[in-house]
């Protein structure tokens, strides 16, 4: 143990000489996220399995010089259970949802995902475009539209990175409730995690959704 303590700290002392102390530090903490979005666990497990790379948002985004931007572009995804409709998921797959009566008192953190992308969806007609790029059944949709009507309905094109083992986290109170974000209470480290499709699918699925907008 004390041979690969000082393995460690001769790593650290070589990059702080390389980056300097705040090179050091942005280095690490690049690799740590403690923000997580929560989502659908079906929609969690078909973004880090490459099923789809896009979600539905209303709120939160702002426009930038005439970019859409989210406060924070890289997140944790947090997998929930209860509200989650399996009649509203395409039947072909439904094999991705897990069915729980209760949200766990564990969760798993199946992955990451980062925001290359964001689109201000105009008409239904777009979204029935692409069908073929998501899990979602019509209802889903039409819920997302009708949601607060007043405020428009955004498409995030999403970077899904996959954890080799999903990290566990313990379901505290904090997390409960209608909220979107959450901060956890310990970050959790993302260099293991790999993409859940190769960069030529990605830029695929990428021109197939923004040849939509």
């Amino acid at each position: 143990m004390r041979s690969r303590l000082r393995s460690c700290d001769a790593c650290v002392a070589r990059a702080r000489a390389v980056l300097g102390d705040a090179g050091v530090a942005a280095t690490y903490n690049a690799a740590m996220l403690d923000i997580a979005l929560k989502e659908w666990q079906a929609v969690c497990t078909a973004l880090v399995t490459g099923r789809q790379c896009i979600l539905l948002r209303k709120g939160g985004i702002h426009e930038v010089e005439g970019k859409f931007e989210l406060e924070t572009s890289k997140f944790l995804l947090f997998p929930t259970y209860l509200h989650q409709n399996i009649d509203w998921i395409k039947s072909a797959d439904r094999a991705l949802a897990d069915p729980k009566s209760a949200e766990p008192e564990t969760i798993q953190i199946p992955g990451y995902a980062t925001v290359e992308h964001i689109w201000q969806v105009h008409s239904r007609e777009q979204m029935d475009r692409l069908d073929a790029a998501h899990i979602y059944l019509p209802p889903l949709i039409d819920m997302r539209f009708n949601y607060k009507p007043h405020n428009p309905l955004y498409l995030m094109l999403l970077r899904a990175y996959r954890f080799p083992n999903a990290p566990t986290v313990t379901n505290t109170p904090a997390y409960a409730g209608c909220r979107s974000w959450v901060p956890l209470e310990s970050p959790i480290d993302i260099a293991s995690a790999t993409p859940a499709i190769n960069d030529d699918e990605f830029h695929l699925a990428r021109d197939r959704v923004a040849a939509v907008f």
